[in-house]
């Protein structure tokens, strides 16, 4: 037996043919869908992307304990599990996250692993003078910006882009490997996760006007351009697709030419979505994980069924990937897994699941059971108490501060960290979910989710099985506290809803920001960089005082990044906050001189 999994990174369902596009032409796609098992109704869980992956190897939820990290040393790892029962495992992938600080546990699990460059800023090719970047829409500035300029005077065909590379190495493993039995390789692309670079030929198959500034890399903040840049930025997305259709065909034509599906599971997934405009949104992370980024696309061959242009309505998640793949090879589930083998919905669409969590660290925590959808907010908008529990600190791309290990405790071990106890430390997000309130949508009558509800029966029953799941997942203690909610089903009541106390942020969290011509430009205001304002000691005092980030993180926030800018990334920061704002900028313009802004 042999098992190909192709996992693409923030792949939107909504641009794929299977799932509604019908103006995308990606045969290779619809190739896919003639070999295996659509499905309806996947979920992804722990997110974004490094959270998503410890899923993929744990087969359990992670979100809940603790941020973007490595996997830890007490966790089950599904490709090390194969490995030791005599699968051969191996891993080519151009995702930069796996040589950060934050993703440097996982390929080592595997029998072998290649890695390729470039993506996003990857901290690639060394050039001391800055490359040329030409006049963008984009906000962006600062290393990864200036990096992915260089990194791209490397990638100057389709043969050299580090997909390109993937692809042809994971397609070699095949060939090589083709008469071999028992491995699993996993052709992860980092495509089309931003920036959306693609190259002629790609996007010459679906022309279109436009004669703005270049726009490729949109921001993670709402929408403030007009219809005919947005329509550009989804269009770079679609031919990012394309290429990653491409790429799939490469696989397929392999299987094909070795007449592979005898005896070998395909699995084409991804982590996640990506909002491209749609509900007013660029990207994932600040706002609700609303379906266009949590609803995935998930496609499974499996030779034992040989299910083949069906359509599958179970609800399943990633953290069922890893199990299903153990239950091909006949490899036992650990007792610390939460996923479900999937061969039964496979075969029959006979569903292993009642529900799905799913949620990033300190955001909204999320349950559906494919037909309501329910996202919690906070209780207030302090956000507190959150904490990481884990042995690996490590954020992203560095490692825990010296300032925030010294407030670690080793506790009591977790229910899954194998008896080992573990460091609890403070923590805090980006913002509250409280800008957004507690927002339910019934699926089955509002698909698109654009119409959330006032239902207090429905939201009771929501919250029991909410807490139900994360009873299941060993949700600690201060997630409770900071959802305000009791930890046994039995304890729910009316005294738990939320979504009429948080209406008000319900409706603010829908509202458009406001826009840069209502305010000055031409003194200290909210269009003043606030690296320029936290020099001035009058606005660094106001805005400390006001704004809920530390000194330090409005420093880091630097470059050309205002008040006006922050309230466009994050809905807290309303209209008539941003308006007080300037009110009080006007009384430190009035002492100060005009400085410079952008």
């Amino acid at each position: 037996m042999k098992a190909i999994m192709v996992m693409f990174d923030s792949l939107n369902r909504r641009y794929l043919p299977q799932y509604g596009a019908d103006w995308a032409e990606l045969p290779n796609f619809a190739r896919l869908q003639q070999r295996s098992a659509t499905f309806d109704t996947c979920y992804a869980g722990s997110m974004p992307c490094m959270p998503a992956r410890r899923e993929l190897h744990t087969g359990r939820y992670n979100f809940l304990h603790r941020s973007w990290g490595p996997l830890e040393p007490f966790d089950d790892s599904i490709p090390e599990i194969l490995k030791k029962n005599g699968v051969y495992t191996h891993l080519v992938t151009d995702h930069a996250h796996y040589w950060e600080d934050g993703g440097s546990t996982y390929h080592n699990r595997y029998s072998t692993y290649e890695f390729f460059r470039g993506q996003e800023g990857d901290l690639w090719k060394g050039h001391v003078a800055d490359p040329e970047i030409p006049e963008t829409v984009t906000w962006r500035s600062g290393d990864a910006w200036r990096q992915d300029w260089i990194n791209r005077q490397y990638m100057q065909t389709t043969e050299e882009h580090s997909q390109f590379k993937t692809v042809e190495a994971g397609v070699g493993f095949i060939e090589t490997n083709k008469s071999e039995d028992n491995w699993f390789v996993q052709i992860e692309c980092f495509d089309p996760h931003e920036p959306f670079f693609s190259y002629d030929e790609h996007k010459a198959r679906r022309p279109h006007a436009y004669d703005g500034p270049h726009f490729d890399w949109p921001d993670y903040r709402r929408v403030v351009e007009d219809e005919q840049t947005v329509d550009h930025v989804r269009e770079e997305y679609n031919a990012l697709v394309t290429f990653c259709d491409d790429s799939l065909g490469r696989v397929l034509d392999k299987m094909d030419e070795h007449n592979m599906w005898e005896d070998t599971m395909l699995i084409v997934c991804t982590d996640h979505g990506l909002m491209i405009g749609e509900r007013g949104w660029y990207g994932k992370n600040i706002q609700p994980w609303y379906d266009e980024s949590i609803h995935t696309p998930l496609f499974i061959y499996d030779p034992r069924s040989e299910q083949a242009g069906a359509r599958r309505e179970s609800l399943v998640q990633t953290v069922d990937f890893g199990p299903t793949l153990l239950g091909f090879f006949g490899v036992a589930r650990t007792e610390d897994m939460q996923g479900k083998d999937l061969e039964p919905v496979i075969a029959r669409d006979e569903p292993v699941r009642e529900s799905g969590l799913f949620g990033v660290f300190g955001g909204h925590v999320c349950v559906t059971d494919g037909h309501v959808v329910y996202m919690r907010a906070s209780a207030d908008p302090q956000n507190q108490p959150l904490v990481n529990y884990t042995l690996m600190p490590m954020h992203m791309n560095q490692m825990f501060s010296v300032e925030e290990l010294s407030k670690a405790e080793l506790v009591e071990p977790l229910s899954f960290s194998k008896d080992v106890p573990v460091l609890k430390l403070p923590a805090g997000a980006w913002g509250s979910p409280t800008a957004f309130g507690t927002l339910l949508y019934n699926l089955d009558t509002d698909p698109d989710e654009l119409d959330p509800l006032k239902d207090p029966g429905l939201e009771l029953t929501m919250i029991r099985l909410m807490v139900k799941a994360m009873g299941e997942a060993d949700a600690p203690a201060e997630q409770y506290a900071r959802l305000g909610l009791p930890s046994l089903v039995d304890e729910v009541s009316e005294e738990h809803l939320l979504i009429e106390k948080q209406w008000a942020q319900v409706q603010q969290g829908l509202s458009s920001p406001v826009p840069a011509e209502d305010f000055p430009s031409d003194r200290i205001g909210v269009h003043t960089p606030l690296s320029v304002l936290m020099e001035n000691p009058m606005a660094k005092e106001m805005l400390t005082k006001v704004l809920p980030f530390p000194p330090a993180v409005l420093s880091r926030l630097g470059g050309s990044t205002s008040l006006w800018k922050l309230s466009v990334m994050n809905p807290a920061m309303g209209a008539d906050a941003l308006r007080g704002l300037d009110g009080m900028l006007a009384s430190v313009a009035a002492a100060t001189p005009a400085p410079r802004n952008t």
